[in-house]
């Protein structure tokens, strides 16, 4: 249901607002670029600094952009329990394709506790739902066991997200869930070795500066062409690499706003990158062929 290159687009400001013309633009360049589907409001979407009436408008109008040419994956998850299951049914009434729900973060809970959140979150939505572990910002991961548990008790429940930074983990979930279970990379540096051990997919930051590069990867890889898949690896590593030198999304809206796509202002506490490494970003895409 989801799998290949997913964006985690970024949500492009104006003058404080939600800049909605350069949003759908961004979208239709992901379309053109090929890749399966967009996430909307995520971490890479800003989601934390907006309130929930943007976070909305903002999944309307990425359904709306996208026009049922690609799937709408929206981000609804939240540490409340109640704000998750809030988010995703007006999620749901807007027209998204799915929810992705990050692990209840800040209030660490246990996992009997992150079973039971998730749990209530699918229970209120006929959307399918993929899962996403992401210890770093989180604080804790969705276990293993936790999963095959989710994935059992929860039929809407189809996927995850992962974002630990260990191929171990992708072994042991496909194992504990089974092949029909999907997993996406979280790190775009690590999704070839992701999907070498059975990840079947991406949800991508790089995409939002190459679509059609890092679905060429991700689809020659799941054709068996990994030779070309390895070439679009090295290619591109310094850019998937780069895109981190500061917190996510500031350098990828800053690489956004050097192609001309759109204002690259995000919302505090985020603030511009600082000049050296907006410097060396530049350096990069250059050296990649995406900037002259």
């Amino acid at each position: 249901m989801f799998t290949g290159t997913y964006t985690a687009i970024v949500t492009p400001f104006k003058n404080g607002k939600i800049d909605e013309v350069a949003l759908a633009r961004l979208v239709r360049l992901q379309i053109k670029g090929g890749v399966e589907g967009i996430v909307p409001v995520g971490t890479t979407g800003e989601s934390p600094t907006l309130d929930y009436d943007e976070h909305i408008r903002v999944v309307e109008l990425v359904v709306q952009a996208a026009a049922g040419k690609v799937k709408v994956l929206a981000g609804t998850g939240g540490n409340s329990t109640k704000e998750a299951v809030y988010l995703t049914k007006r999620a749901e009434a807007a027209g998204a394709d799915g929810s992705l729900q990050v692990a209840p973060y800040y209030n660490k809970p246990s996992q009997e506790g992150v079973f039971q959140h998730f749990r209530e979150v699918a229970r209120a939505t006929r959307l399918p739902i993929v899962l996403y572990s992401i210890p770093g910002r989180c604080g804790i991961e969705i276990g293993i066991e936790t999963t095959r548990r989710l994935a059992g008790a929860c039929p809407n429940i189809v996927g995850i997200k992962e974002a630990g930074g260990n191929a171990d983990r992708v072994s042991q979930l496909r194992a504990a869930c089974g092949p029909k279970f999907e997993i996406l990379s979280g790190d775009d540096s690590l999704t070839l070795p992701f999907m070498a051990v059975g990840a079947q997919g991406v949800i991508s930051v790089a995409s939002n500066v190459i679509p059609k590069q890092v679905s060429d990867m991700v689809r020659a890889f799941a054709k068996g062409d990994v030779k070309t898949a390895q070439r679009l690896h090295a290619k591109y590593y310094p850019v998937f690499k780069d895109l981190f030198i500061e917190t996510n999304p500031v350098p990828t809206k800053a690489a956004l706003a050097m192609m001309g796509l759109m204002d690259g202002s995000v919302r505090l506490p985020l603030v511009p990158m600082a000049d050296a490494n907006r410097a060396r970003l530049a350096d990069v895409l250059k050296g990649c062929g995406i900037l002259k």
